[in-house]
């Protein structure tokens, strides 16, 4: 079961207050007038509320993604500097984040100061491939199955708000 779509009222308003928020505390940030784009982490309501709480408790600082999902989706890489608001599992908004870096590696190649800065597991390099293979198996936009060599996108982000 997907995440879903954030009610738009509730975005709305997330993004109000998190401006003000921002402005207050980072004033050297660039704030659109309109939401930027609003995501879960993960495949489903449930990896959405606990990669979440990484982020919120500051474990979580990276991020990957199989760059043949962006081809296959048409998706445009996220550019430094980029505003994502954070949905949790019920499609709520919960988290302002900006991405500070990302690179484009093969998957073999992911090193294990990134799987440290995802967070999750024991934050190990094996840890990182394993549970990264099966996600980018189990929800595959493409169709091009797994392969240790594909590209990753892998990026860092910084919490703005909360």
């Amino acid at each position: 079961m997907p995440i879903p779509d954030p009610d738009p009222a509730a975005l709305a308003a997330f993004w109000a207050d998190a401006r003000a928020a921002i402005a207050a505390s980072a004033p050297e940030v660039q704030l659109p007038e309109e939401p930027p784009s609003a995501w879960g982490f993960g495949g489903t309501p449930e990896h959405a509320d606990a990669l979440l709480d990484l982020v919120l408790r500051g474990v979580k600082t990276g991020t990957a993604s199989a760059v043949w999902d962006f081809e296959a989706s048409g998706e445009e890489f996220p550019a430094p500097g980029q505003l994502d608001i954070i949905l949790d599992g019920a499609g709520r908004p919960r988290a302002v984040i900006q991405n500070t870096a990302h690179a484009v590696v093969p998957f073999d190649e992911v090193d294990a100061e990134h799987a440290h800065a995802e967070g999750e597991g024991d934050r190990s390099l094996d840890h990182w491939r394993a549970s990264h293979e099966r996600f980018f198996t189990e929800f595959a936009e493409h169709e091009r199955g797994f392969s240790p060599s594909m590209p990753v996108l892998i990026e860092r982000f910084r919490v703005l708000h909360p």
